[in-house]
């Protein structure tokens, strides 16, 4: 099964940090930062950690985890992180130098629920569930500490 870690995270403005996909004959979506884990990785968090600094040049503080999302052959962990500063220029993933990925772009969107509404995130059920945290006010305060 392959897993993957994605982190929403927060920064020190109250926004939230989403990759804009564009490629070639599909809309264009939104997904969190993050990415596969791999073999040599200590552990989900270490992997996590590694995508933040691959994807944004970004060091984060993982909170806690937000959500599990399992299908027959995937598993998603959606961590709840802060993080205070990044540089996109500074990237160093390989998918950016992969020909025919397409582009990403860093967004800042606010971390409310028009916010979450503005774009096209995937996949739609953490979108419902940022909503729903949202709304509920368990996402005000990424510094809090862990359940």
């Amino acid at each position: 099964m392959i897993e993957r870690v994605r982190a929403v995270l927060v920064t020190p403005n109250k926004t939230m940090l989403v990759i804009r996909r564009t490629r070639p004959g599909i809309p264009v979506y939104w997904v969190l930062p993050g990415g596969g884990v791999e073999a040599t990785d200590e552990s989900r968090e270490a992997a996590l950690h590694r995508e933040i600094h691959e994807e944004i040049a970004g060091k984060a503080d993982i909170v806690r985890l937000l959500h599990t999302l399992e299908t027959d052959d995937e598993r998603q962990l959606f961590y709840l992180a802060r993080i205070e500063a990044w540089s996109f220029d500074d990237r160093t993933g390989p998918e950016f130098s992969t020909e025919g990925r397409g582009e990403y772009a860093l967004e800042e969107i606010p971390l409310t629920v028009a916010g979450i509404d503005s774009i096209g995130l995937k996949p739609e059920e953490i979108a419902r569930l940022l909503r729903g945290a949202i709304s509920d006010g368990v996402l005000t305060d990424a510094r809090a500490t862990p359940n």
